[in-house]
């Protein structure tokens, strides 16, 4: 049997077998130790551990002398999810081992000449330092992100809400789609979902292209060659965005509010009083103009960015030909100014599907709706997945609303970038 047959075949039946007998005696060593390691510690955690992910604990937990018993469904999910993650690692581990072994039997049959530690401590460094490198950094994605998206996607599946299915007084079940149905199909829940959905596809919409445009009139007039002092008055435009965010929310939430500033200078003046927040369509109104007051800057500084760096020669070529300035903005200036932003935009876009702050900040996404469940009138999506979870302990609800919310944006952001000219562009490159 062919050295190249062999050696894969033992590292198959036990981790660096094969690199011993292709006499890498450090490489196998390692590769056992892992092995032997895996078998006497994580094995046996492992297997506990998926068993209690598969069945989310089967006494519910109890204290007798402040001493716990029994399980608690939410640590078992976490814990078997970690079980999950190590035992792909130990397999990924396992199957780099096997071909490991062949490709050292390979380069053996072709030099006669086994790999040492130094040589092999030199291979690696030279082949895989970028590997190495990005080792530890990969674990850490892997256990601070990749495992909190698989523990929210998987909390979808499950009947974790209260007052029943609450740990750790109660176990938590698997209930497979039953989450999405009712979604879509319980009235309870469905006309909720449909209206909170489409505000915030009204709110995300206004909100970019308000902004985007308010702040490329802005550059305008700051970059019209007969407005003087231009550094005076970007200084002046930039004033909202240089404040924290927060702030300024909080006091425009303060200054329009029924006892508010606003309304007592209008009640001076003889007028009545508006009800800004309390009415459902006036305070959309508000929190969009609010919106466009913080973030028009910030389009309005990267617009003026974009305007210089248009070829003048192109304006004056317009100019000798006869074309009007309603011209020379639709022709040049808009498709310039929207082939340097658009991929901005559609982040932007994506942004302001989860901008929390501005919803929560402003109205708490209020005013009380009593046709909808545990939401507000304008609250959005990301709000209502906030309210469901701190204030109802709905989480199963709240992950499968968290789960839509994100293939939504992300499909409508990987069609919207991939339709820019600035993307295709780059891909014909």
């Amino acid at each position: 049997m062919k050295k190249t047959v062999k050696a894969p075949i033992l590292s198959a039946l036990f981790m660096g077998l094969g690199q011993i007998y292709n006499k890498e005696y450090f490489k196998g060593i390692l590769y056992a130790l892992v092995e032997i390691i895996s078998l006497i510690f994580f094995l046996p955690y492992i297997g506990t551990s998926v068993y209690g992910l598969i069945t989310l604990g089967e006494t519910p937990m109890y204290f007798v002398d402040g001493i716990a018993h029994g399980d608690h469904s939410i640590f078992l999910l976490v814990d078997g999810l970690i079980a999950v993650l190590v035992l792909v690692i130990i397999l990924i581990i396992y199957v780099v081992n096997i071909i490991d072994a062949k490709n050292s039997a390979k380069r053996i049959e072709e030099s006669n000449e086994p790999m040492n530690a130094k040589q092999f401590f030199k291979h690696v460094w030279d082949k895989y330092y970028a590997q190495f490198m990005l080792a530890l950094p990969m674990l850490g994605v892997a256990f601070f992100v990749i495992l909190p998206i698989i523990f929210t996607m998987s909390i979808a599946f499950t009947n974790y809400s209260s007052p029943n299915h609450l740990p750790p007084k109660n176990l938590v079940d698997w209930v497979g789609f039953k989450n999405f149905k009712d979604l879509f199909t319980l009235d309870i829940w469905n006309g909720t979902f449909i209206a909170v959905g489409k505000w915030t596809i009204i709110w995300a919409l206004f909100a970019t292209v308000t902004n985007y445009f308010v702040g490329l009139f802005m550059a305008l007039l700051v970059n019209w060659e007969e407005v003087k002092l231009k550094r005076l008055w970007r200084s002046i435009f930039i004033l909202p965005y240089a404040i924290p965010g927060f702030i300024s929310l909080l006091i425009m939430r303060l200054a329009f509010s029924g006892p508010g500033p606003i309304n007592n200078f209008l009640v001076s003046m003889g007028m009545n009083k508006v009800a800004w927040f309390t009415n459902p369509l006036l305070a959309k109104v508000m929190i969009i103009v609010i919106n466009i007051w913080l973030g028009s800057p910030y389009w309005m500084a990267l617009m003026s960015g974009v305007l210089t760096n248009i070829d003048k020669e192109m304006y004056e070529a317009a100019d000798m030909d006869g074309a009007s300035k309603t011209q020379k903005f639709t022709k040049i200036t808009l498709p310039m100014v929207l082939y340097q932003t658009s991929a901005l935009m559609i982040m932007t876009f994506a942004f302001n599907f989860n901008n929390f702050q501005a919803i929560y900040l402003l109205t708490d996404g209020n005013p009380v709706n009593g046709n909808y469940r545990y939401a507000g009138s304008t609250d959005i999506l990301i709000s209502w997945i906030y309210k469901l979870t701190k204030d109802q302990n709905q989480y199963n609800m709240a992950s499968v609303i968290t789960i839509l919310l994100f293939l939504f944006i992300a499909t409508i952001s990987a069609y919207s970038f991939t339709k820019t000219k600035a993307f295709k562009e780059e891909d014909m490159m």
